[in-house]
């Protein structure tokens, strides 16, 4: 497991018109550090914005895409995606409102 901080998991949040329907559901989707665990997330959502309290997290990894360029070949990086899902009675994360 690898030693994260807390303000080592949180990358950036992902703003896509998806991700801003559920945000009425209190549903936030963020690129967190593919080494990071569901615990890891929570802990991590929780301490970087008051007042929030997390229900659940779910995770997916996301594979590199193949890209070429001439006859070179190669892939993008992996990357690791979390939906969190706050409960009802916490306070919504400050920087999706107002988009």
């Amino acid at each position: 497991m690898a030693d994260l901080k807390y303000y080592d998991v949180i990358l950036a949040p992902i703003v896509t018109e998806k991700s801003m329907n559920s945000m009425s559901d209190k549903k936030y989707a963020f690129t967190v550090n593919p080494d990071a665990t569901k615990t890891q997330i929570k802990e991590a959502v929780e301490k970087m914005f008051a007042g929030t309290k997390v229900a659940k997290v779910n995770t997916m990894l996301l594979d590199g895409k193949n890209r070429r360029r001439g006859m070179t070949q190669g892939k993008t990086s992996e990357k690791k995606k979390a939906i969190v899902q706050l409960t009802a009675d916490s306070a919504e994360i400050e920087i999706f409102t107002g988009l």
